[in-house]
């Protein structure tokens, strides 16, 4: 089943970055198999990555986080910078808490250990394209610890403006989303679609003046959301 946005009639264009040639040409013939993707170019290091990037604009960037001259974190930085409307998916060997968390920070949206099958990597770039996050389930237990962990910083920190009202579908939802559950995974729990999942994100995301479900995600988690009463 395709995953690709709605409404979309051009082809998703992915710059595929990785150091190793031979798992990258392995990304590229997986993908060019996909009717709705296309990758439009491949860099080898975070340099040439930043550099295709301006010239190419792609929707997605598949990219290594550790890479040689300039490391997949710094690549990630600038090309936020210079594509503002790319999204990026960090490719990784292992499942070091250090990297997942620059990553973020730098402006991944997704995050994905290099052992991905064959069938999620094309629906990890739709989802990314369609403005999902797309995180390795074993990456996001350990974000949502490490956002838990940033709340109890937090905790006590003066609010400046009294918190925005959510319904209490919006709550559910935001609970969810704070669970690291995608749309399909969230409409399948509180049975309604994909595209009412999709609508309640983006309201929530206006409401509270947010950019990323990541960044729900961490609200969510400090204003204890995931308690049992969602208060």
């Amino acid at each position: 089943m395709s995953l690709t946005p709605p409404n979309r009639v051009d082809p998703i264009k992915v710059l595929v970055v990785d150091d190793h040639a031979f798992f990258r040409r392995g990304l590229v013939s997986v993908l060019a198999e996909e009717s709705d993707i296309d990758v439009v170019g491949e860099a080898a290091d975070g340099e040439d990555a930043v550099t295709q990037a301006g010239d190419l604009l792609p929707d997605v960037v598949l990219m290594d986080v550790r890479m040689p001259k300039t490391s997949g974190i710094a690549a990630c930085t600038g090309i936020k910078n210079m594509v503002p409307s790319a999204k990026i998916v960090m490719l990784t060997m292992s499942d070091e808490e250090e990297d997942l968390f620059e990553a973020i920070k730098a402006g991944a949206t997704g995050y994905l250990l290099k052992e991905i099958s064959v069938v999620e990597l094309p629906e990890a770039v739709r989802a990314v394209a369609g403005g999902q996050s797309f995180i390795n389930p074993s990456m996001a237990t350990k974000l949502i610890g490490e956002f838990a962990t940033l709340a109890k910083k937090e905790k006590g920190r003066p609010q400046s403006l009294p918190a925005p009202r959510l319904t209490a579908r919006e709550k559910e939802v935001l609970r969810l989303v704070a669970r690291g559950l995608n749309n399909k995974d969230i409409g399948e729990e509180l049975y309604i679609s994909d595209n009412t999942v999709k609508n309640h994100v983006r309201n929530i995301l206006e409401k509270l003046q947010l950019h990323s479900r990541t960044e729900a995600a961490v609200y969510a988690i400090r204003e204890k959301f995931l308690d049992a009463d969602g208060e």
